[in-house]
């Protein structure tokens, strides 16, 4: 009978402790998925590939930032402004479409950040995708399954709000 006990309390407490690991993430399941996804492309493209990341503001402009990854390491960020009405009159011609490689990766201040696949997921699943309260959260898998919207909109803000990650494309690079 102490045995019994002992192990209904035991199997009570297991319980415990894994209803307390209750998932902080919106969209846990679709993560999860999404994250296998993307670490099964990870090793079948011996994690070298290219991603874009897409930017539109409500005053017109947009840009996209494609970052090439090799080996798991950052080796080129290429941006582009795509729409250019709303922005400023005086930016410099060179800072319209640039190409970033070496130790210059990361010396320009728009575009994207020039991060990894893996550093997004963790972003997503460290940041962008934790429940908060006053906010609405996104999350979208059409690349291939792996991330294509990731983040969230505080509640009640009107402009530009959007905290997260819009990618448009990943592919291998061989």
């Amino acid at each position: 009978m102490k045995n019994k006990t002992f192990l209904i309390v035991l199997i009570l407490i297991g319980s415990l402790f894994n209803s307390c690991d209750s998932d902080d993430l919106e969209y846990q399941d679709k993560f999860e998925t999404s994250q296998k996804t993307w670490l099964d492309f990870k090793e079948t493209s011996n994690d070298s590939y290219k991603y874009t990341v897409i930017f539109g503001s409500w005053a017109g402009f947009g840009w996209e930032t494609t970052i090439i990854v090799e080996n798991g390491i950052v080796i080129q960020r290429d941006f582009e402004y795509t729409f250019t009405e709303g922005i400023s009159t005086d930016i410099n011609q060179d800072e319209l479409q640039w190409t970033e490689t070496g130790s210059e990766i990361g010396s320009h201040e728009n575009g994207a950040e020039p991060i990894t696949l893996n550093e997004i997921y963790d972003k997503a699943q460290n940041d962008w995708l934790i429940d908060r309260n006053n906010t609405t959260t996104y999350f979208e898998t059409e690349n291939y399954g792996m991330i294509s919207t990731c983040g969230y909109v505080e509640n009640g803000c009107a402009d530009d709000c959007f905290i997260g990650i819009h990618i448009n494309s990943i592919e291998e690079l061989y």
